[in-house]
């Protein structure tokens, strides 16, 4: 096992003596003495630095850190709240509908299927909000809308200064999702992607090149996700303007820039579609909702069932293996006998 005091104070490994005993001297300062068991050592995992620490604050590599958008949009929230509590502001009437006891209302959008249209609305609210309340307007030529047009039609002149609307936002996106046949969960890979550009290049999108940095994060997602993915000269007969070139050296920085990190774990995916949910609530965008009926709870029980089934073959595959020492912990075992 080696010396313990060595290994948990000498993070380096190194067997030095001089340098084992420097390590000591500064550590004792902060020891908490036993009655029992003389100075207690913090693990080394509690005193050292993580190596993923910079991942874990980004939110497309790490489930536990908060979504940007997410935050970005709290300011407007509690302002809006506030508004209304100031002014008196009546909520009008409900237009949520809440289950009964005769009655349970539930809506067709899962972790695993999500509804497209208010997946498509969440994520396009997302973007507006990134843009509205960005920090600066740090950007790339290669994302410039002035530099790299996508239509022939005449940019205007005061084209980095005015903020699109949600509307504009999501007509854009939702043309580019009809024409492709992409789906709800390539949506959600879409503002992963696009938050990770922002991250890891130190951008900010703004209007002079939201419509490009969007569009690379689809074109991105759609390869990654879908199994048959769309091609770029199939997005150059959506966009009519457009050329292949353009479209693969976009796509080239846009790999670049991302460090060529395509991977969205699970939980990471989950985590953005339960934000994306909590932003349509904050921002009154209902998911659409239907009463339960007998067929479709039928349905629900049956995929429980089999989802259930699923896990129960899962945990006896791991039983077989051997047992690690955390799992010793609930497994019975029959007494010995002391001769």
């Amino acid at each position: 096992m080696g010396n313990t005091v060595s290994c948990c104070v000498s993070p380096s490994g190194s067997p030095k003596l001089p340098r084992q005993v420097e390590r000591l001297e500064d550590y004792q300062i902060n020891t908490d003495l036993s009655d029992d068991t003389g100075p207690y050592l913090q693990h080394i995992s509690d005193r050292e630095v993580p190596d993923d620490l910079a991942l874990e604050s980004n939110p497309s590599d790490h489930a536990r850190a908060s979504t940007i958008f997410l935050s970005k949009s709290q300011t407007d929230v509690r302002d809006r709240r506030k508004s209304n509590h100031i002014n008196h502001v009546s909520p009008g009437l409900l237009s949520k509908k809440y289950s009964s006891c005769s009655t349970i209302f539930i809506d067709d959008s899962t972790v695993s299927q999500p509804n497209l249209k208010s997946t498509i609305k969440c994520v396009t609210l997302a973007i507006y909000y990134h843009i509205k309340n960005r920090d600066s307007n740090r950007s790339l030529d290669i994302f410039d809308e002035k530099m790299h047009p996508l239509s022939r039609e005449q940019v205007p002149d005061d084209y980095s200064r005015t903020d699109p609307e949600h509307k504009l936002i999501y007509r854009f996106v939702r043309t580019l999702f009809s024409a492709a046949q992409l789906t709800a969960e390539c949506a959600i890979v879409t503002l992963v992607y696009l938050e990770r550009l922002l991250t890891y290049a130190e951008l900010d999108i703004c209007p002079s090149n939201w419509k490009r940095i969007v569009l690379g994060a689809i074109l991105l997602a759609s390869k990654v996700w879908d199994d048959q993915a769309v091609w770029n000269v199939d997005y150059c007969q959506i966009l009519k303007d457009i050329t292949v070139e353009d479209m693969n050296e976009m796509e080239r920085h846009f790999l670049e820039l991302l460090q060529f990190n395509i991977n969205v774990p699970a939980s990471v995916y989950a985590k953005y579609y339960f934000d994306l949910r909590s932003l349509a609530d904050d921002n009154n965008l209902s998911f659409p909702l239907e009463p339960l009926s007998n067929e479709r709870a039928q349905k629900l029980e049956a995929i429980s069932r089999l989802c259930e089934d699923k896990y129960k073959d899962l945990s006896r595959v791991a039983m077989r293996r051997s047992f690690s020492a955390d799992n010793l912990v609930g497994i019975r075992r029959s007494n010995a006998v002391l001769s």
